[in-house]
């Protein structure tokens, strides 16, 4: 096992060199002078040729592209991203406590999502067919289909307008969490519950439960096995559950006025604010590419077969 992580890490390193250089082109991809980009953020009146000069040669704009991408690298791993174009304010200062935040309304979404996903899946797995496996596919894929703005509108209507039941914005209390996790949460469990329903009905139909039974293992015990083999098939949705539902945030957190991560990268984007905007894109794919790993170690640590793959 010790042997596939360490070629497991270093797959990743190539790919996460190739994602920081992409994050890196994105102030090259403005048609602008990144200097012109810099002064237009901070609302400079009258932008001359001598002002244009002088901004690329602090910001060392007029270095060569590749020993710009170093030093920004370099600067990276020490978590530090640089400065905002628009308060001047470090990016790490200003993107630090928004990821917490973002973080916090993630995992709390990402553990009702797998519990009720799993729940539900073996509970429709059990009664397939049945009316309650119909109705719960059904009510499921309504709510799937429908935006996740407009479902949330819909809660804020009723139960904030008209109930004075909960918050409509900020994070002041547990019950600001309320509504946005019930959104991400009735979004992302159609999808997953599904998954583990159907991994759990190719398992029961396997050889392997019919010699359990034969064999006079209790119904208790086979249906554990059949659980855990089916969520193995599983693990990599519910990995990748918890980066999806972070990347995702944007929509919600600006509905509910949420303060995190996905809010402050459309006001930084609204303002060509490029360094929160690289390091809102890197940090995303940083994790995509981290749980993506680390779903493959899972995967591998029950499924020793797995191992000889690389």
């Amino acid at each position: 096992m010790g042997s596939y992580i360490a070629k497991r890490l270093l797959l990743t390193i190539p790919l996460l060199i190739v994602i920081s250089l992409i994050t890196f082109l994105l102030i090259n991809l403005s048609p602008l002078d990144p200097a012109v980009v810099v002064l237009q953020a901070q609302d400079v009146p009258q932008i001359t040729d001598e002002l244009i000069a002088q901004t690329n040669e602090a910001l060392g704009f007029n270095q060569p592209f590749f020993v710009r991408y170093m030093d920004w690298m370099a600067a990276v791993v020490q978590f530090d991203f640089g400065y905002s174009y628009v308060s001047g304010e470090s990016v790490w200062f200003l993107i630090g406590p928004a990821l917490l935040n973002t973080l916090k309304l993630t995992l709390v979404s990402s553990v009702f999502i797998i519990l009720l996903s799993i729940g539900l899946g073996v509970v429709c797995a059990l009664k397939e067919g049945k009316l309650l496996d119909r109705s719960v596919r059904g009510v499921s894929f309504f709510l799937t289909a429908m935006p996740s703005y407009w479902l949330a509108a819909i809660l804020i209507w009723y139960f904030s307008v008209k109930l004075d039941l909960l918050p409509t914005s900020g994070m002041d209390s547990y019950r600001s969490y309320i509504l946005p996790v019930l959104v991400i949460t009735v979004s992302y469990t159609g999808i997953y519950f599904r998954t583990v329903r159907s991994a759990m009905l190719s398992n029961m139909n396997e050889d392997y439960v019919l010699y359990a039974r034969a064999s006079g293992l209790s119904e208790q015990k086979v249906m554990l096995h059949i659980l855990r083999n089916s969520l193995q098939v599983a693990v990599s949705i519910f990995c990748m559950a918890i980066p999806i539902v972070l990347g995702s945030t944007v929509v919600i957190e600006n509905v509910f006025a949420w303060p995190g991560l996905g809010r402050l990268s459309v006001k930084s984007i609204l303002s060509r604010d490029f360094p929160i905007i690289q390091a809102y894109v890197l940090i995303l794919a940083v994790t995509f590419v981290v749980f993506n790993m680390l779903s493959d170690l899972i995967n591998a640590a029950l499924n020793p077969r797995l191992r000889k793959e690389i």
